[in-house]
C-alpha cells in the first residue's frame, strides 16, 4: 500500500480569532467530510469548540488563534479544537437557563460524540471529540 494513502488522514487548520473563521473551519470541514455519514455532526461540533475558543480565552485577542485538525480513519472522526489558554478554570459543560442564548456548546458537543477529551491547561486546552459511524438497518450513520 502506498504510504500516502494509509489511514488514519489528517488535516490542519490554523484560524486566526475572529468570528467569521468559524464559518470558515465549518465550511473546511464540511468539504474535507463530504459525502462521511458523520459529516453533520462533525460540522456542528467544528462550530461549538470553535465559538469556544474564541469566546472563552485567548484565542479570541487581537492576535489569537485557534488550530483545527480532523482525523478521518473509515468509521471514525476526530475533532480536535486547541486553543490559547488565558483562562485559569476547568472546562465543563454548564447547565443553561430556558432563557439563556449561550452555555449548551459543551453539552451539545457531549451528546454528539462518542468521547470527549480535554487535555492542557491555562496556557492553552485542546477539546477532542470522537465520532464514530455505525451499521445500522444497511446504512451507516454517525
Amino acid at each position: 500500500m502506498d504510504e500516502y494513502m494509509s489511514a488514519p488522514r489528517v488535516w490542519g487548520l490554523m484560524c486566526p480569532g475572529f468570528r467569521e473563521e468559524v464559518t470558515r473551519a465549518r465550511r473546511w470541514t464540511r468539504d474535507i467530510l463530504s459525502n462521511h455519514p458523520c459529516a453533520d455532526d462533525a460540522e456542528l461540533i467544528v462550530s461549538e469548540l470553535g465559538s469556544n475558543a474564541l469566546t472563552h480565552t485567548a484565542s479570541g485577542t487581537a492576535y489569537g488563534t485557534f488550530q483545527l485538525t480532523l482525523s478521518l480513519s473509515p468509521r471514525t472522526v476526530a475533532i480536535s479544537v486547541t486553543d490559547e489558554g488565558g483562562h485559569p478554570e476547568e472546562v465543563s459543560p454548564t447547565e443553561a437557563d430556558a432563557d439563556d442564548t449561550h452555555g449548551r456548546g459543551l453539552t451539545i458537543v457531549m451528546a454528539l460524540a462518542r468521547r470527549l477529551d480535554i487535555t492542557g491547561g491555562q496556557h492553552g486546552r485542546t477539546v477532542t471529540a470522537q465520532l464514530v459511524a455505525t451499521e445500522q438497518t444497511g446504512a451507516t450513520t454517525c
